[in-house]
């Protein structure tokens, strides 16, 4: 499995494409420019791979940018024809015109989500299998991707190296984002490599040691 990030956006946001035995993930595509778009396509060409699942772990404005543009380019090869994102995040989704104005941004808003994601859900890349988590907190929709065989984990804006994500945006809550993480993440085996939404990479060892959040008693 071969994972590659393109940090983007005035947010610094890192998209990720994933892609085994011919077959990719698109996640997050907070793409702004179209610079940042065409570097996601050029890697696809040079992958020579077909793009299978467009993934979304939450509705922030900065994961959303791009989701157009890849709806269009690679929906209508992908599984489900479109985006797949939790439920409980949909409002948010339906909202990202006004994220944008909040933020001060341009938008071309997303489609809406053509598949809803649910806890325990598999999603197959070739031979290589992800489950999804639902770990709210962040937003209420937001969710991991958890390759078990390969140790790795596309955590959205959970977990970072040295922090956890934000809990005062629209319906974020700290206890609910501390329970996840307790129950979803350090529940996985410390060499777990967990590919974060902004920044660098880090591991559920390192941060169940190291991160002020986890050690410092907030619910943990």
């Amino acid at each position: 499995m071969h994972i590659q990030s393109f940090v983007v956006s005035p947010f610094a946001e890192n998209c990720y494409l994933v892609h085994a035995d011919g077959e990719a993930a698109l996640v997050d595509p907070g793409t702004a420019a179209a610079a940042e778009r065409e570097a996601v396509e050029a890697a696809v060409e040079a992958a020579g791979v077909r793009v299978r699942h467009l993934l979304l772990t939450h509705a922030h404005i900065d994961h959303v940018f791009g989701c157009a543009h890849f709806a269009k380019r690679y929906g209508a090869d992908a599984d489900h024809g479109g985006w797949q994102l939790h439920p409980a995040d949909v409002p948010l989704i339906e909202l990202a015109p006004v994220q944008a104005e909040l933020f001060g941004v341009p938008l071309v808003p997303p489609p809406a989500p053509t598949h809803l994601l649910a806890e325990g859900e598999g999603i197959e890349l070739g031979s290589h299998r992800f489950r999804v988590l639902h770990t709210p907190g962040h937003s209420p929709g937001s969710v991991c991707f958890y390759a078990e065989a390969e140790g790795v984990l596309l955590g959205g804006d959970v977990l970072f190296q040295g922090s956890i994500g934000r809990t005062d945006l629209w319906e974020g809550s700290m206890p609910v984002l501390m329970r996840s993480i307790r129950e979803q993440l350090l529940t996985l085996p410390d060499e777990t490599v967990v590919y974060p939404g902004h920044g660098p990479t880090t591991t559920i060892g390192q941060e169940r040691r190291t991160n002020p959040f986890l050690s410092g008693g907030l619910g943990l």
